[in-house]
């Protein structure tokens, strides 16, 4: 369940909500509802029924037809883990000045250089990703708590903002297109990582029923989320200041995030390009991963490389694998129409 709640979320989860409240509450394309829905909307219960899908294909399907061992649907899916975990690591380095206000530059390089060793050190065990995964989990609690705590916020308060919510749940056809350009990088984000998602996922939901695992995408995840939000938007809505000492805690359970997003993609890609420890050795597998990740990052400011991009590969994977399926079906309804009766 940790693994479930961490490997699809990154320090935007904790930082970005406080900023962007004031602006779901004064652009016309929200006025449908209140900042807190909108926000919600943008991270939770939606985005994790999308995952499930691909989650269900990588459960059930796959194993069978084996579609993703075809030669250049393995090379291009392998491409787009890689691209994605650079490119995450990337946004890190690019808004940490806005996470952390006042760093250096020698800081916001080395800060992200490290980030990006330690999820490389994680993904060397597949236990260093649950133990984290769990860690990170409880440390988020633990944050939420210290967060109501300080605000004063009571049990009224705080259902207060759940109800609100409910503005997401009524206006749900709302999110399945885009409500504004920001809107549509978000969508080609939960793209790009809908295939990753799916893929890690699978691997740790072995006898769960389809009905128990649409289940766990939906609530778990969705939650803590919905819980979080709750506590920024009683931030949002009374103007309370957030002291240094609590944007540092955000900050570092927002880092903690990052290395668990970027573990869980850096292991994805090395099992499916059979880069492992036991092959290489330790330290072969730590630097090279490392100078691999590290460097596409920093190369990732010298291209005009985009998320909605690798987003379209992957909706090209999707129809793709669409097509795949139907024309196997279609053989096999052929096959059984000429069986003698």
């Amino acid at each position: 369940m940790a693994i479930l709640f961490t490997s699809g979320l990154d320090v935007g989860l904790v930082m970005f909500p406080l900023g962007e409240f004031p602006v779901y509450a004064d652009e016309a394309a929200y006025a449908f509802t209140n900042p807190l829905a909108i926000e919600f909307g943008f991270w939770g219960f939606l985005v994790w029924a999308f995952y499930f899908l691909t989650t269900f294909y990588f459960v059930i399907v796959e194993p069978r037809l084996k579609l993703f061992e075809i030669p250049l649907i393995k090379f291009v899916n392998n491409l787009v883990i890689i691209g994605t975990c650079a490119f995450t690591g990337f946004l890190f380095l690019s808004y940490l000045p806005d996470y952390a206000q006042g760093i250096s530059e020698p800081l916001r390089y080395g800060l992200t250089a490290a980030v990006v060793l330690l999820a490389v050190f994680s993904s060397s065990d597949v236990r260093y990703v649950k133990w984290l995964s769990i860690g990170s989990t409880w440390l988020f609690f633990a944050l939420i708590g210290l967060l109501a705590l300080n605000a004063g916020m009571g049990a009224s308060a705080f259902s207060d903002s759940l109800v609100s919510l409910s503005g997401y749940f009524g206006n749900l056809h709302r999110f399945v297109t885009p409500l504004s350009d920001y809107h549509a990088f978000y969508l080609f984000w939960w793209f790009s990582w809908s295939i990753m998602i799916g893929q890690f996922v699978a691997r740790f939901v072995g006898g769960l029923r389809a009905w128990q695992l649409c289940l766990a995408m939906l609530v778990i995840p969705s939650i803590p989320i919905a819980i979080w939000f709750s506590v920024l938007y009683f931030y949002f809505e009374q103007a309370l200041a957030m002291s240094a000492a609590l944007k540092l805690a955000m900050l570092v359970v927002g880092v903690i995030f990052v290395i668990n997003s970027l573990d869980s993609l850096i292991r994805l890609y090395t099992t499916n390009l059979g880069v492992s420890v036991e092959r290489f050795g330790f330290y072969p597998y730590i630097v090279g991963n490392w100078l691999l990740m590290y460097g596409l990052v920093l190369l990732f400011q010298f291209t005009p490389l985009k998320i909605e991009w690798i987003g379209l590969v992957v909706i090209g994977l999707y129809a793709t694998i669409s097509a795949l399926l139907m024309r196997n079906n279609a053989r096999l309804a052929l096959s059984r129409a000429q069986e003698p009766v």
